[in-house]
């Protein structure tokens, strides 16, 4: 006589599933052998794990959410990558609509949690360098969670007031992740640095072109990987010292982009010329016939160039600091939580490659 399938121990909740963290999140968890995944998105996921059950919400929805409580009551924790950014990306930081979406997916969220699935112990809530303010003014080097909030409004702030206002009358805990400049595969992502850079390669070879840098000056930052993200999400819901705190997660490593072209150029089959200043989200839109014969050339899948990158390029001229000469480091602290017990790293480098390599291997990019 056969047994029955084992139930997982766990339900995972990835909510926003289709971003970048999200995805690797959904990826990471499906692997381990007594977890069961819940992917949440308004739109499937072009590639799913085996396994995973996709729910369709739409998390602005409160009574959607509230009518999805039957298939998240076997949830024990939440991921909450969700993420809604305006068209005009840097300006939407600090656009009380976009915080008070934000706050409203969440808020929705947890409402129909709370309501349908008692066995919800842990909340992994996503946040960002933002938190430090660095948008706002240059920040001191390295950026620690133990400091006391920027003032600046931001919907970190509301979310977390929301998780600390509940917490203390809930079952579950939570904790908040910071990482940095995210690496990972997703599609027309607002915050997709790897879509961008490829494309971008792929344009300028299409063109004859070398790999020039289109950005600024020099300065320090740092990188993570959202494989890495997706492993420190596992060891805090997994872990009691975890329990309603921040960390910053980063590779562990600097991350300086000119020193790190010419193995983007490398990996391209591209020589690196001299710098180029470009405004990527003013100029590379006008590369979208070029990018069609780049998709007909290498037989990619039929992805626009908006489609694939989006306002990705604007993340970009950020990240890439164009226009500034001599921009401000942006170093988070990785210290607490190696202190608090997970010791996972990441070569920067290497971990760019692997997704520009993993997005050529879904025929995103040309190799």
């Amino acid at each position: 006589m056969s047994q029955a399938p084992r139930r997982a121990r766990h339900t995972m909740l990835v909510a926003g599933a289709g971003g970048v963290v999200g995805a690797a999140a959904v990826e990471h968890f499906a692997a381990l052998p007594d977890w069961e995944v819940i992917a949440v998105s308004r739109r499937r996921p072009p590639e799913l794990p085996e396994g995973v059950t996709h729910v369709p919400l739409d998390l602005t929805d409160a009574a959607a959410c509230g009518a999805a409580g039957a298939a998240l009551s076997r949830v024990t924790h939440l991921m909450f990558a969700a993420l809604y950014e305006k068209p005009d990306l840097v300006a939407g930081w600090r656009d009380p609509e976009q915080m008070a979406v934000n706050l409203t997916m969440l808020r929705n969220l947890l409402d129909a949690l709370e309501a349908s699935a008692p066995g919800l112990r842990h909340v992994s809530l996503m946040q960002g360098t933002k938190a430090y303010g660095g948008h706002v003014e240059p920040r001191p080097v390295p950026c620690k969670e133990r400091w006391p909030r920027h003032p600046h409004e931001n919907f970190y702030w509301l979310q977390e007031d929301l998780l600390r206002e509940r917490q203390p009358r809930a079952a579950w805990v939570f904790t908040v992740l910071r990482p940095q400049i995210v690496f990972g595969y997703a599609v027309s992502s607002p915050m997709n640095i790897v879509a961008a850079i490829g494309a971008y390669a792929a344009v300028m070879r299409e063109l004859g072109r070398p790999l020039a840098w289109p950005g600024g000056g020099r300065y320090i930052n740092g990188g993570s990987d959202s494989r890495l993200i997706a492993q420190v999400a596992e060891w805090a819901a997994t872990h009691e010292i975890a329990a309603n705190e921040t960390y910053n997660v980063v590779n562990g490593d600097a991350l300086l982009w000119q020193d790190f072209w010419g193995s983007v150029a490398a990996h391209f089959g591209m020589q690196i010329g001299p710098d180029v200043p470009m405004n990527l989200t003013r100029e590379m839109p006008a590369h979208a016939d070029t990018w069609r014969r780049v998709v007909e050339r290498h037989g990619l899948r039929d992805v626009s160039l908006e489609g694939l990158v989006g306002s990705s390029w604007q993340f970009t001229d950020r990240a890439f600091a164009h226009g500034a000469a001599n921009p401000p480091d942006s170093v988070l602290s990785g210290i607490k939580l190696h202190q608090h017990g997970f010791h996972g790293v990441v070569d920067t480098e290497d971990g760019l490659l692997h997704w520009l390599e993993r997005m050529q291997a879904q025929r995103l990019l040309p190799r």
